[in-house]
Parts: C-alpha cells; structure tokens; sequence
C-alpha cells in the first residue's frame, strides 16, 4: 500500500502518463485492477481517452469510474441499495414540510421560510453540512459554544430544520448527500479495490467526504496515484494554493494510517509537453498569472483578442472565424469550445447566429424543466383551483398546447373572457354565458356564444372532474393520484409520445430527447411525493408549492446529438473536453474573473468562527478567490492550438463595459498580441473576404452593403462578384431579387382614390370635430382607426376613457335632474348634492347589464370614490357658478341632425360640403342690456391645459369650433350682439391638498379650488371677468385671470380682446377647412406631429401597423415649434387681415 503523486503544471503531461502507466500495467499483465478515478463531469471524455491508449480488451481489466459510479458499484457488490434513495426534489419537499411546522420556533428565518427560493438555500446549507461531516449532533454541541448570538441563532435555526430532516430520512430513506459516507462504510466490506492500483486524476479540490474515500483505498489498494496541476519549483503558490492544500492533506491522511509516499513523478519541462510545437500558448502558460513574467516579442498567430462593438457582433465574428477554421485549417468542429462565465447572455445569440451560419453546435448545459410545458400544464391546472379560476391561471393551462383544443378555439374563449370579465365562479356556473360584450346579440353572435359555451366545457369538465377529486383525497398520496388521472383523463401521455416520434421523424432528436425527459421527470416528481409525503395533508395551494419545489430541483443535461459539434457552455465545464481551438467570451471586468459571490447564511466571519471550534465548512469568499485564478490559469491553458479572447464594449442596452484586468494582462506578456475589432469597420479586401463565410449571413452583408451604396457611400467593388454568385443560383436568385427590392422600400401610405374615399367615409360626408383633431395629429392613424376601424381586442376593464365617459354621462343625468325639476345650480348644496349624486350612480350602474362596476369588490369602491368625485364635480360648478353671472344655457348641447344645434356646415373650395357633428359638455351665457356674452365649457377627467399653441396648429379644435358656430347661429336669432365670453376647461378630480399643520374647512375648499382652477381663454373685459368670479381680488381662483388693483387685467391673465378672438375663429375655420380638404383628397400619410418630447405615437396603438421609423429616410416627424403667444396672435391677425384685403 502506497500513495504516489504525480505533479506538473497545465499542459505538462500529467494525464498522459496515467494512461501511459496503465496501459503500461496491463502489458505486464498485472493482477488487480486498474482505476481511473476522475471528476463525474470528465468521466465520458476519460472513457473515450482510456479507449484510445488501451483499445477494446484493455476495458476488460481498466475502468473509469468518478466517487458517484464508485458508491453504486460498492453497493451493488455488498449492499446499501435497500433503502429508498432521496434525490433532490424529495428532499426540497421534506425540507418545505419541516420548515412550515417549525417556523414558529426558528429565531432568525421566521420570515425568509415563505420567501421563493428560501427552501433551496437550506437544502444547500444541510447538504454542505453532510459533505463536511457536521452531523445535527455535532452542529448542537457546536451551538452550545457559541457566544456570538447572531450566529448562534443562526446555527440554532438550521440544526432545528437539519435534525427533523434528519430524523425523517434515517427511518426509511439514503439522502443522496449521504452515498459517500455509506460508501466509506462499506469499503471494509467490499474487494473490489484490493490489491488495485488506481489513479486520480483531474481533481482541484477535495472534500472531506472524497477525503474519508481516499484515506480507505489508500488502506486497500495496492498504490493509489494522484495527479496535482502544481508547480514543484514552487512558483505561482498563489494560483496553487488550493491544490497545495490537497498534498498536504493527503500526506497526513497516508502518515496516520502507516501508508508509505513513493517518489513523486515530476514534469519539469521549460514547455509543457502539451504546448511543445505552440511556443504562443507555452509563452501563455508560463507567464499568465506570473510575477515577475517575461514578454512574448513576436506578433502572434495562434492567440489573438477581439474588442467588439456589443455582444451581437462578439458571436458573429466567433461564428466567422470558426468557418474559417473548419474551412482553412481542417480543424473538427468537435475540437472547438466556445466558452463565456455570463452562459445566460450568450447561449441565445449562440443558438441564432451558429444556426444562419451552418455551424452544428451542442449547448453543454443543465436546462430547468419548470418551463416545460409539460411541467406548466401539470401545475397550472391545480393553479386553476387554487387561484380560484384567475385568467392568468386558465390560459396559461390552455396555452401549453398539450390540452388538445385547437388553438383558434383558445383565442375565441380568451377574447370572450377578456371582453366578459370570466374569472371566477362564472367559469364554472351550469348555465350557458349568455352576455354579449358589445350590446344585444345577433343571430350570428348567439351561434359564436354557442361555440364558446361548447368550448368552455371541454375546458372545464376535466379540471371540474379533477378538482372533486381533490376535494376528496385525504393525503398527499391520493392528490398525487388525482393529477395522475387528470392528466392522463386529457391524453397528455399519448400527445407526449406522439410529439415525440415527430420530432424525431423530423430529425429533431434534441427537442425528442427533452419531452422524453421531461415526461419521465413529471412522474419522479410525482413518485418522490408519494414516498416521502404519502399519508401527510395540505390544502391543494400547498400542493402546488410542493410540485414546483420539486420540479426547481431538476435540471435536465442533454446528450449530444452528434458527434462533430461546436461546444458551447460555462467556463468550468471546458475541462471536461480536449480541444484545439477555443473561443472565450465575454471577458469583461465584473464578468470574468466573476466578482465575489453573495457569502448567503454563512458569512465569512460565521465560517472563521466555526473553523477556530473545529468545523470546517465550504471555502469561504477568499479561499473562492484563489479558486477563481486556478480556474483562470487552468481555462486559458486547456487549448492545444488556437486561443481567441474576446470582449464586447456595451451591453444590449448600449451601457459601456470595461474590458477585465485579464486583457490588459496578455497585453503586457505579449507585446505584439494580434487584436481586431469591428468598432471602425474598413472596406478593404480583406475585410469584406473575411464577411464571406456561409450563404445566409454572406447574403446579409450583400443587402447592407447595397443598401449602403443606394445612399450614396462608396462600397468595395468585391461585392459585385458576390451579387453574381447569388444571382447564378436558382434558390438564391429568387431571394435577392425581393430583398433588393425591398431596398427601396419607403414606408409610405399612398394617397386613396376619391372612389375609394366614398367607400369609406360615404357620401354624406359627415364627421366629428375630436376626429379631426386625431387626423390632424396623424393622417394614417386616423385612416386606420376610422377608415379601416382597426381597433384591440376588447378587455372587461375600466380604462381612463371609461371613466371619463361615465362621468360626462353622470354630469348630463344631473343637469337633466335639475331641469326636470326646476331647479338651478345656483341652488344646490353639498348634503343634497351627495344624495341625488349617489343615487344617480346606482341607477346607472344598475341599468347596465353586465356593469363592470358591480362585477367585484374591487370596482364597487371605485364606483363610491368616482361617486365622491363626482360629488366634488358638482358642487365645485355650482360654487363657480354662484360666484359669478354666467348662467347655464345648456348642457351636453349637440350639433346634430335634430340637436340643439344643427351640423356645422363647411364648404370647401372644391364645391364639397362637410358637416361636423359633436357636443359640448356646458354652454353659459351672460345677457346684459347691450350684448350678451357665450362660454363654452369642457369637462375633463385628465389634468387638461390650455396651449394656444395647439389651436393655432390644429390640435386642439373643438372649443373654438363650437363657439364659432354657437356665436353664428345665436347672433341670427338675437336682436343683441352675441360676443364669446371664453372657453374653457373644466377639471373633475378630488384633489389632495398639502398643508402645513391644521387649517380651516374654508381654507381647505379655496385650496381645492385653486387646484381645479379652470384653464382656458377669455375675454379682455374686466366686466366680463368679474362676472365669471365676482370675489376675484388679485388672483381669481377659479378662472385663469388676474385684476390688478388699478383695476386692469394682469399680464398672466389668459385673454384675448374680441379682434383676436374673430381672428383665431377664422384661423380655426381655416385649418378645418384645410384638413378636410386634405381628408377628401385620400392623403393618409404616416406623419405624426412631434413637439419637444410630445408625440401621438407615444400612446397610439397602431404602432405595429405603420412601423414609422425614423432610420428610414422617408419617415420624418412632423416638427411643431412653440411659439410665444405674441407671435401666434401676429401671425393669425396678419393672415386674417390678408385674406380680407383679397
């Protein structure tokens, strides 16, 4: 019995001599058997490696096995199979029972065992106990030790939740973090090591299990070798450190037991064998991580960095140089690695970009199978029971598209429920839904209730069946039974196993392999339930929470489909593969090396309390820094051949990144390093030979560099020869054409014919005044919304236009209210206000049917608090109206075909008449002996102002159109002049008011006044002005004027004098004018109005529609300057008084 190591740095031949050695031993015949022990991730490529030295009948005497394989292998020779094994996801769920009953008594993790993911950090935390032999009863005495009360709450806390799971597992089950201490037990037993003669290879570190491992073959093998990737020289300790650690480790264990240490076999060449003929890569090796290191004077071939523009750009120069390799070098794309420590942000690009460049690749990676959705079916249909039916719930169950509806069925039910408002017990009522969304019914409509009402049930009868099920199972047995039965109730396993076969009758074994995987999984999950939580009880909320922490416990790695693959994966899994190229990724600061991980229960200083008591655990933050730099060395080291270091500078979002301390290093031991970048690109050559890799991407910088030349740039004439290859090919040929079409593609909305603008506006052109203003904000939009009448799906919700249109609705039923009943708003007050308010509320909110404002709790106390607003409303308009002289003359007054008013009529220049129709939400009016004076008054919901910049642009049409034709009807009808006395807007809120300290019932309603002061324009007359606020003294606080105390009007007053106003009603009747004109003319140009940062496209809803970009050349904003109310008043008095000398 004896212990030999083996040292060398990287690359130095270490692994080559065991399987030389064995080799060596099986053609001396030896006796005992021959042990490869490797890292279970490396155990495949070991296999494969032992195969090659050895052949075919070598295997018959040596073998590869990892600590994993060993402990089976024992186990089957002498027993320790007996038990039921608890994998993970068993042990999850054990843990979320433990720690619901005992939350009560935990000191610290109270609060953080309902928290997602809190189970997980537990399970690591007991788990990391087991590797390091800290026993309940060891963790206890440990406790009792402590004088820190933090930690010792901490440690009282988890050997609370660790002995109960302990005492749970002891009586029937093997955790699976125990196989290695049964495996320790049962080496005494076993012979299968005796007399052997075992190598152990690959291993960085050890834990104090392995170490127990170790300790009992050195006391049964014949010799055990180990390989340490060290420096004998003593250099690098730094980098080193870890493995030092290990010698020493393994020298006490062989001291103790009388093992004898046989003369270490050293490799102490200048160059590591591996980098003999690659003096770059040597270089690299010797001089890393290196102090004091020597400089690399030659330009290099074999290493080179990229700098590129953001991660995009990073792939695809990857994806090119490995077409290159594979093309010009005759490299195997199984010898290529492309490796990144940010996996999640690459593994995308990598799958988009590899595939449009014909590189077959594996993504060597754990994938979760919660998002299967297998996985998502079996929970969301429980979900659907627990969440009472949620819509989320439903369709996220619908969607997986394993229930077997038709899709187009699924979208029929989801834009019924989402227009009806299901959720709930509406799904499940026996009656027929019989609501119609959008009014009374037709025929056709009743034939759609049918269809969906057929759907519904097949929906819900098996969810229905499944749930009485439920309902009657008494254990966690029999619910796991019930889900069992539903699924299969719906044909889940016969849809499995058919999409199955097709994938792989399509070729797609990957995707064949992942369903086949996920299936099985599902039934673990289901099995280790049973066995580990059978007899116990919980709510069916609970039982979901326990699937999906058993399902979070999986993570399912793929085989390779192929041989001859590209690998792709994190950093620490390259040394399971040989390779001659590698491609690293992302070597940015913050990236890699990666920054210190989160220290998690156990903080640094709890671990270094704990040690100086004897407990040693996991390495702690700086033990993971040594770590990190041994990864670093032994990753740039793993290539044979080529070595390709790439960073990007900005991220997606176009945030900069610093390239890692790692880059600026090879530039120091490399003075000539061969670096590129596509930051600048040049069109040389060259350059362009380097974009012509494979067909589709080639053909993608075909079409830019067209494009580019089509707007005037000068473009490499190489590029021709390009476009002749492509046109030369039948498939290709077809291709180009239409993609060089499209480059003159404007996105521009041609002008309609006028027959097609009677189609679809009709002939008795008749349209609304707000119409016109979403025309003049966006030709095209309006076209689509009122031409086309596009419009979204309808959702049961009560949006800001709902509130706003129920409120004008409550304002109208009230006016009526007072006029039925004689009354005026000079006599209302608060107390009676709110009954009439209230009751009017109820009444319209009983008369609809289906009314979103009585379908839940939620929107019954949005129904009071708009009754309070409304309440508000009212009384607010009837203190502005006691305050001044205006009366109301009218409200909701319309411009109608049989309204108060007719139609506005407009007649165009091209002999056209237009009528506009609309309302107005108040009219008042102020009759003196000599004139008498008309506002008009707009209700708004929103926080409304007044900008006679948009009026004077045509954005904001409405108030002046109405007055104008109010002023023109009613001086017909009048004996006295009729001027306009102002428009106005009028806001509806309960506003909150800041206040310092307490301050009076009145003060507190001037200040809700002034917050809801009316915005607008008004007549330059002081008589008027007191007549809108006759307590006006300074500052009124419900209009928008100022009286100075000489009794003129204040510069921040907002009025104009009659001349200005007749100026601005031409002005508005011109832009009218001129937008219908337009309107008829069949232009529905995409051209949105952009004023500073305002633009309709920020909230229009047909973005995706019109696609306006403003990277192409044609797609420009229509740009609105503000300009001072001066200016707009010269420029509008200028042009009405030129049109009049015409």
């Amino acid at each position: 019995m004896s212990v030999r190591f083996i040292y060398g740095r990287a690359g130095s031949g270490k692994s080559h001599f065991c399987f030389q050695d064995i080799k060596r031993r099986i053609d001396e015949g030896c006796d005992g058997s021959l042990i490869l022990l490797v890292p279970e991730d490396f155990s495949f490529q070991a296999e494969k490696d032992l195969l090659r030295y050895v052949g075919e009948r070598g295997l018959l005497k040596a073998k590869v096995l990892s600590f994993k394989r060993m402990a089976y292998s024992v186990f089957n020779e002498v027993g320790g199979l007996t038990k039921q094994h608890m994998n993970s996801a068993g042990k999850a769920m054990i843990i979320y029972k433990i720690m619901d009953e005992v939350k009560r008594d935990l000191k610290v993790f109270s609060k953080a065992v309902s928290m997602q993911g809190f189970v997980d950090t537990m399970a690591d935390i007991i788990t990391e106990l087991k590797i390091y032999n800290v026993n309940p009863e060891i963790l206890a005495d440990t406790t009792e030790k402590i004088e820190e009360k933090p930690l010792k709450d901490k440690l009282h806390d988890i050997g609370l939740i660790y002995s109960k799971f302990d005492e749970v597992i002891s009586e029937n089950y093997i955790d699976s973090d125990d196989d290695l201490i049964l495996l320790a037990q049962k080496l005494d037993k076993s012979s299968m090591f005796n007399g052997a003669e075992i190598w152990i290879d690959g291993f960085s570190l050890f834990n104090p299990q392995q170490y127990m491992i170790i300790e009992k073959l050195l006391n049964n093998a014949k010799r055990v070798n180990i390989t340490l990737c060290t420096d004998i020289t003593g250099k690098d300790k730094d980098v080193f450190s870890s493995i030092d650690g290990i010698e020493k480790r393994i020298i006490n264990i062989a001291r103790d037991n009388n093992i004898s240490i046989d003369e270490p076999v050293s490799f102490k060449r200048e160059v590591p064998y591996k980098f003999r003929n690659n003096r770059e890569l040597g270089h690299l090796e010797k001089n890393l991580l290196s102090f004091p290191y020597d400089i690399y004077e030659d330009k290099t071939r074999n290493i080179s960095i990229f700098k590129a523009m953001n991660k995009y750009t990073e792939v695809e120069n990857t994806a090119r140089d490995i077409v290159r390799l594979t093309r010009d070098e005759g490299i195997r794309y199984s010898d290529i690695a492309v490796v990144t420590r940010d996996t999640s942000g690459y593994e995308y690009l990598i799958e988009a970009i590899f595939t449009e460049y014909g590189i077959p690749y594996f993504l060597d990676r754990r994938r979760e199978i919660s998002s299967s959705p297998i996985i998502i079916l079996a929970l969301s249909a429980i979900e659907i029971l627990s969440k009472n039916w949620s819509y989320e719930s439903v369709f996220k169950y619908l969607k997986t598209g394993l229930v077997g509806i038709p899709i187009e069925d699924i979208d029929l039910l989801e834009n019924y429920a989402l227009s009806s408002g299901i959720k709930g017990k509406r799904w499940t009522v026996d009656e027929d839904w019989k609501y119609w969304p959008r009014g009374a019914a037709s025929e056709e409509d009743k034939d759609t209730l049918d269809k969906i009402n057929e759907i519904r049930r097949r929906v819900t009868g098996p969810i229905l069946e499944l749930q009485d099920n439920l309902n009657k199972s008494k254990n966690v047995k029999q619910m796991t039974k019930s889900l069992f039965e539903f699924l299969c109730a719906i044909g889940l396993p016969e849809r499995v196993e058919g999409m199955i076969y097709e994938f792989k009758d399509r070729g797609d074994f990957g995707l064949a392999g992942e369903y086949s995987g996920v299936w099985n999984t599902l039934i673990e999950v289901l099995d280790q339930a049973v066995e580990v939580l059978g007899e116990d009880n919980f709510s069916v909320s609970d039982f979901v929470k326990i699937l999906s922490i058993g399902f979070g416990e999986y993570n399912m790695g793929l085989i390779p489909p192929s041989v001859d693959q590209v690998m792709f994966g994190g950093i620490e899994r390259i040394k399971s593969h040989n390779v001659s190229a590698l491609y690293i990724l992302g070597v940015n600061d913050g990236v890699f090396p990666s920054p210190a991980e989160d220290e998690g229960i156990l903080s640094d200083s709890d671990r270094q309390s704990l040690k100086s008591l004897g407990i040693e655990l996991a390495p702690d933050t700086r033990e993971k820094i040594f770590n990190e730099q041994f990864l670093i060395y032994t990753t740039f080291t793993r290539t044979e051949d080529y070595l390709y270091v790439s960073y990007p500078i900005a991220d997606h979002e176009g945030r900069a990144m610093r390239p890692s301390i790692l880059i600026s290093r090879f530039k120091k031991i490399f003075k000539n390093i061969s670096e590129h970048s596509d930051i600048i690109k040049e069109d040389t050559n060259e350059e362009v030979l380097n974009l012509i890799t494979s067909p589709t991407p080639t053909f993608n910088e075909l079409i830019s560099a067209v494009r580019l030349n089509r707007d005037g740039d000068l473009v490499n004439t190489m590029w021709k020869d390009v476009y002749s290859w492509y046109m030369k090919d039948d498939i290709w040929r077809h291709r180009c054409e239409r993609a060089l079409s499209g480059i003159n593609y404007k996105n521009e909305a041609k002008r309609i014919s006028k027959d097609k603008i009677n189609d679809i506006y009709g002939k008795q052109l008749c349209f609304s005044i707000s119409r016109l203003e979403r025309y003049s904000a966006c030709p095209f939009a309006y076209f689509v919304q009122y031409g086309l009448k596009a419009k979204e799906r309808d959702i049961y919700e009560f949006t800001p236009p709902d509130v706003g249109s129920f409120i004008h609705t409550i304002l109208d039923r009230f006016s009526t209210y007072l006029d039925e009943n004689n009354l005026t708003w000079r006599e209302v007050d608060s107390s009676w206000c709110n009954d009439v308010i209230s009751d009017i509320v109820d009444k319209t909110v009983e008369e609809e049917a289906g009314s979103i404002l009585s379908s839940s709790a939620r929107y019954r106390y949005l129904k009071n608090r708009l009754k309070r607003v409304i309440t508000r409303a009212v009384y607010l308009i009837a203190l502005h109206i006691k305050r001044g002289g205006f009366n109301p003359a009218g409200h909701e007054v319309s411009f109608e075909d049989g309204g108060k008013y007719p139609p506005i009529s407009i007649n165009l220049p091209s002999g056209e008449n237009i009528k506009l129709i609309g309302r107005i939400d108040r009219v008042d009016t102020l009759e003196t002996e000599d004139e008498i004076y008309v506002r008009v008054v707009d209700y708004k919901t929103g926080n409304k102002s007044f900008d006679l910049s948009d009026i004077y642009n045509g954005l904001e049409l409405q108030l002046l159109v109405y007055l104008d034709a109010i002023l023109e009807y009613a001086s017909k009808n009048s004996k006295k002049p009729v001027l306009p006395g102002g428009i106005l807007y009028f806001r509806i809120d309960d506003p909150m008011i800041k206040t310092n300290g307490e301050i009076k019932d009145e003060e507190i309603e001037n200040e809700i006044m002034k917050s809801l002061k009316m915005k607008g324009l008004l007549l330059s007359d002081v008589k008027v002005i007191r007549e809108m606020d006759k307590d006006i003294d300074g500052y009124s606080i419900i209009i928008p004027a100022m009286i100075k105390a000489d009794g003129g009007l204040g510069s921040s007053s907002s009025v104009a004098d009659e001349e200005k106003f007749d100026a601005l009603r031409k002005h508005v009747k011109d832009v009218t004018i001129k937008l219908c004109e337009d309107m008829l003319k069949g232009n529905i140009m995409i051209s949105p109005y952009k004023n500073k940062d305002r633009t309709p496209c920020s909230f229009c809803t047909y973005k995706a529609i019109c696609r306006f970009d403003v990277s192409i050349k044609e797609n420009t904003y229509r740009i609105i300057r503000n300009k001072s109310k001066d200016e707009i008043w010269e420029t509008i008095t200028e042009n009405t008084s030129a049109k009049e000398e015409k």
